[in-house]
């Protein structure tokens, strides 16, 4: 896979799924006071933005009728059986129909308000854009001041030095990208 600094030429030919164009995904389990919030925010985006797309809210066995919520907001909510937030990733992923997918999780600690500014890096060719909280905000309590100020910027450091890789916040979980790019990377795991 290319780095986030090298764009690539645009694939040609029919894609699968081309009519939508996004398919933000949303690993949920037990998100009843977040998840609709999310995702009124991505489908109030895409409608201002004219992105063609959808909203699928993975769940990953709720008991708290975050489905129903979900459902009534707009998104396709696919039941994810086997356990773990990888699990659920990985299950959104693949129902997806978007030619670009953008994942964040539905506790809204992530502004999804901002999926135009992502979808129009994927348009140029890059193959992943991440989120970068730091630039953005970080709204009270969405992440504890240990890893705020020390855990988060020592690790995105030794990752910037030992790949060489601009990403700003190397944890940061609102990430975009192309559905053929993360196809190739057959992606395995149950958990983080």
């Amino acid at each position: 896979m290319k780095s986030i600094t090298e764009a690539l030429e645009a694939p040609s030919g029919p894609q699968a799924g081309e009519d939508i164009e996004l398919s933000v995904v949303m690993p949920c389990l037990n998100e009843r006071a977040t998840v609709g919030t999310c995702v009124q925010k991505a489908l109030g985006a895409m409608g201002r933005h004219g992105i063609r797309g959808e909203v699928i809210v993975a769940d990953n066995g709720s008991t708290d009728g975050s489905q129903q919520i979900a459902r009534e907001q707009g998104a396709r909510v696919v039941p994810i059986e086997t356990p773990g937030y990888g699990s659920a990733l990985r299950g959104g992923i693949a129902a997806a129909r978007g030619r670009f997918i953008l994942m964040g999780d539905a506790d809204d600690s992530y502004d999804f308000t901002q999926v135009h500014m992502f979808i129009n890096k994927l348009r140029e060719g890059y193959d992943l854009v991440m989120g970068n909280r730091f630039r953005g905000g970080i709204l009270p309590g969405a992440m504890p001041p240990l890893h705020r100020y020390l855990g988060n910027p020592v690790l995105t450091g030794i990752g910037r030095l030992f790949f060489k890789s601009p990403v700003g916040d190397f944890h940061c979980g609102l990430r975009a990208f192309r559905r053929d790019a993360i196809e190739r990377l057959d992606l395995r795991t149950h958990g983080m």
